[in-house]
């Protein structure tokens, strides 16, 4: 396993026979989708980090984009955070993360699609230099996150998933584990009241609680340094001491 995030010049670590790999980034949210699947399900792989900043040449040759996350399944390479997540959860069915009966599967499928605008927002608020005010920024939020919130009043459960994480969970968790960027960027709070989200924020304390997730989690502070890293064009950016730290 490659702890250090490898750039260019660097040679590709020599890999495990009949063990998996996952391409990734320590913190792209898209590849802890990936980590945290592999995580609760127990399965074995080793890790190879990217720097996506200054990517190494021989990288392009898994991922023609250079993006992660990536899995290496023998001679098999499966791109995108959700393909990944469903490979691992057909391919390895202990621990189901979706739901057994189809029609409940599916619409864990649906729900996962509406995550979308979620991180659209986020993306925005954290990575361009769009004028909004807070108040602004927070009423974006709140409907993106809306109908996420209603999903959980209908299920009438702490989690997605139910009495525990699901692949929902999973999938909405990074961005969820990064909110608290926003408030190091603008410097105040979201003022919200306490009838908006109350059960996503109930959600996410939960969550954070999770075996699975605390295992994984960096928080805020640490992703707003990376944050930092693309926001000033740092062309050689040192990850590694930003997870270290």
């Amino acid at each position: 396993m490659s702890v250090k995030h490898l750039g260019k010049g660097s040679e590709e670590p020599p890999r495990v026979e009949g063990l998996l790999r996952l391409y990734s980034m320590e913190f792209c949210p898209y590849a802890q989708r990936a980590r945290l699947v592999l995580k609760a399900k127990n399965i074995p792989h080793d890790i190879v980090n990217i720097n996506l900043l200054s990517k190494p040449e021989w990288y392009f040759k898994i991922h023609s984009e250079g993006k992660v996350p990536a899995l290496l399944d023998g001679d098999k390479i499966i791109v995108e955070s959700l393909d990944i997540c469903d490979y691992l959860d057909e391919k390895y069915p202990e621990r189901p993360l979706y739901s057994a009966e189809p029609a409940a599967k599916a619409k864990e499928k649906e729900i996962i699609q509406k995550i979308g605008p979620v991180t659209g927002v986020f993306a925005r608020a954290l990575f361009t230099d769009e004028k909004k005010e807070v108040k602004e920024w927070t009423q974006e939020f709140i409907s993106v996150l809306q109908p996420l919130e209603d999903e959980l009043k209908s299920r009438g459960t702490t989690y997605f998933g139910g009495e525990k994480p699901g692949m929902v969970d999973y999938m909405v968790w990074p961005w969820a584990e990064r909110a608290g960027s926003f408030v190091i960027k603008f410097g105040q709070k979201p003022a919200l009241s306490d009838d908006q989200i109350p059960l996503l924020r109930k959600w996410r304390k939960a969550m954070r609680e999770d075996p699975v997730s605390s295992e994984l989690y960096h928080g805020p502070e640490r992703f707003w340094k990376v944050v930092l890293f693309k926001l000033n064009n740092v062309e050689n950016p040192d990850y590694d001491k930003v997870a270290s730290s």
